[in-house]
C-alpha cells in the first residue's frame, strides 16, 4: 500500500524535526522545507496528499504560499500551523482555501487527529478520462499536467520544476504572445525581485530541451515583445 505523503513547511528546526519523527512513525511519507521558496519548489516537484504550513516563514510567507497553491489548484489539503491566535489570521487562511488550522503550541495527538480528519475529507480520485483530455499539445509536443510527463516525437523530456512551470504557462497560452512581465508574474510570482533576465535565461533552458534536435521549433521570440509557443505550420 502506498504511503500518504505530507509536506511539512516549518522554519523552527525543533518543531520540524518533531513533526518529521512523529509523522514518519505514523506511516506517512515526509517532505520538508524551512522557508517559503524551497517549499514552493517542493510543492511543484510532485503531488502531495497534505501540506502542513507554518504561517510565519522566511522568503515567502505561509499565507502567500497558500495563495499561490490555491491559484494553481484546490485539491491538496492544507493545515496551517501558526503561533498567532487572532481571529484575523485564522479567517485570512481559511478564506484563501486552508482546510484547517492549529495554533502553536499544540498537542501532537490533536494534530494527528486533524490530519486524519482532513485526509478523510479529500475528494475521491477522479475517474479516468480519455487520453485527449489528459494532455496539452502543440505539434508533436505533449504535456500531461497530472503526471508531469513531457513527450515530443515519442521522446520523453525531463525539465526542472521551474522549467516545467514555464513550458506549461506557454502551452496553456498557446499562440498568444506573452511579454516578459506576464511570464515573470505567472511563473515566478508578482513579488519576485530578482533579475528580469531570468525569463530569457529559462526560455533558453527550455528551448535547449524542447526544441533543439527536433525538426521544427515551437517556442518563438517576438522581437521587442516577448515569446510565443505555437504549433508548427
Amino acid at each position: 500500500m502506498t504511503k500518504e505523503s505530507i509536506l511539512i513547511v516549518e522554519d523552527e528546526e525543533k518543531i520540524l524535526r518533531l513533526l518529521e519523527i512523529e509523522l514518519e512513525y505514523e506511516g506517512y511519507e515526509i517532505g520538508k522545507a524551512m522557508d517559503g521558496i524551497d517549499a514552493l519548489e517542493l510543492y511543484h516537484s510532485r503531488s502531495w496528499d497534505l501540506i502542513l504550513l507554518d504561517v510565519m516563514l522566511p522568503g515567502l510567507s505561509g499565507i502567500e504560499l497558500l495563495r499561490r497553491i490555491r491559484a494553481k489548484e484546490a485539491i491538496t489539503p492544507v493545515i496551517l500551523l501558526t503561533a498567532k491566535s487572532s481571529v484575523e489570521d485564522k479567517v485570512s487562511g481559511l478564506d484563501l482555501g486552508a482546510n484547517d488550522y492549529i495554533t502553536k503550541p499544540f498537542q501532537i495527538e490533536e494534530l494527528l487527529a486533524r490530519i486524519r480528519a482532513v485526509l478523510r475529507m479529500r475528494p475521491a480520485a477522479p475517474q479516468k478520462v480519455e487520453e485527449d483530455d489528459e494532455w496539452l499539445t502543440a505539434g508533436d509536443l505533449k504535456v500531461n499536467d497530472k503526471s508531469r510527463e513531457i513527450i515530443r516525437a515519442d521522446k520523453e523530456i525531463e525539465l526542472t520544476p521551474k522549467e516545467y512551470d514555464l513550458l506549461l504557462y506557454l502551452l496553456k497560452n498557446k499562440r498568444q504572445v506573452l511579454n516578459r512581465d506576464q511570464i515573470l508574474e505567472a511563473v515566478w510570482g508578482y513579488d519576485y525581485f530578482g533579475d528580469t533576465n531570468v525569463v530569457d535565461v529559462y526560455i533558453r533552458y527550455v528551448r535547449k530541451k524542447v526544441d533543439h534536435g527536433f525538426d521544427t521549433p515551437l517556442i518563438h521570440t517576438v522581437r521587442g515583445v516577448g515569446y510565443v509557443l505555437k504549433d508548427a505550420k
